[in-house]
């Protein structure tokens, strides 16, 4: 188990997780907004591994690797099926995943996460520094008690083990950050985890940056996919945070308010 108490956040609201329904029109507003979505910074084509969510597979992150696709990445998802948790080989067959990709490219490659995929992309990152380039969760609880979600019960029925045995799985606090440059992005309107267990603490390597939306529908918000594609597009060994001056400002909430 870890070493530090993970702290405990109430899980968000029954009315909030009535309105994770606002997921259809975030995937709405993707495919309206694309037009905008395609003039989002492109990067160096370095490879992106997507990992999705609890009960989720690579069809429910098919806006978003298509989306980084056209910024001119070689995006992969996970192909292991349906994300059932931290059952027997799949952090075995997660770090292969991270260590092909690194190999097929003979270079280092960026891990996004969404909820559930973005906890393992930052334990990933842990083992194999050498191997990540940087690291982007999507409503990713972390940094709370594993019970501050309303997704607990749904983890232990998929996974068939406790959600506090799978909490420290990978072995130390998933609460540290990666020692690679990281970007939370999270939403206080988050029907399903706590948007307090999904943040960030600041340092020279990690940051947080809040959206306004949904938890199921992050992997299609479009303010969430103008930040990932910001923060792919940082130069290797030269990144910065997130500048959310100007115009950003009425898209980026302030996170520290």
């Amino acid at each position: 188990m870890s070493t530090i108490a993970a702290q405990f956040h109430r899980p968000p609201s029954r009315i909030l997780m009535l309105l994770e329904g606002r997921a259809l029109h975030e995937f709405g507003a993707f495919l309206s907004l694309l037009p905008l979505l395609n003039l989002a910074a492109k990067g160096d084509g370095h490879p992106i591994l997507v990992l999705p969510g609890l009960m989720a597979g690579d069809d429910l992150t098919t806006p978003l690797r298509q989306f980084l696709t056209g910024r001119g990445y070689d995006v992969r998802g996970w192909g292991l099926g349906l994300n059932r948790g931290l059952r027997d080989g799949v952090q075995d067959q997660m770090l292969d995943l991270v260590r092909n990709l690194s190999n097929a490219h003979r270079r280092k490659i960026s891990i996004v996460g969404w909820s559930l995929g973005g906890v393992y992309a930052r334990e990933l990152a842990k083992i194999l520094p050498d191997r990540v380039r940087s690291v982007i969760t999507l409503g990713s609880p972390f940094a709370g008690d594993p019970k501050s979600t309303n997704a607990w019960r749904v983890y232990e029925l998929a996974s068939g083990q406790s959600v506090d045995a799978a909490h420290d799985e990978f072995g130390g606090s998933i609460g540290e950050a990666p020692p690679v440059p990281t970007t939370a992005i999270f939403s206080r309107t988050d029907g399903i985890c706590a948007w307090q267990a999904c943040v960030e603490k600041t340092s020279a390597w990690s940051e947080s940056i809040e959206v306004e939306g949904s938890h199921c529908g992050m992997a299609a918000n479009p303010a969430a996919l103008l930040a990932i594609a910001d923060r792919l597009s940082q130069p290797e060994d030269a990144w910065v945070p997130f500048d959310r001056s100007g115009w950003r400002s009425i898209i980026f909430p302030d996170p520290a308010r």
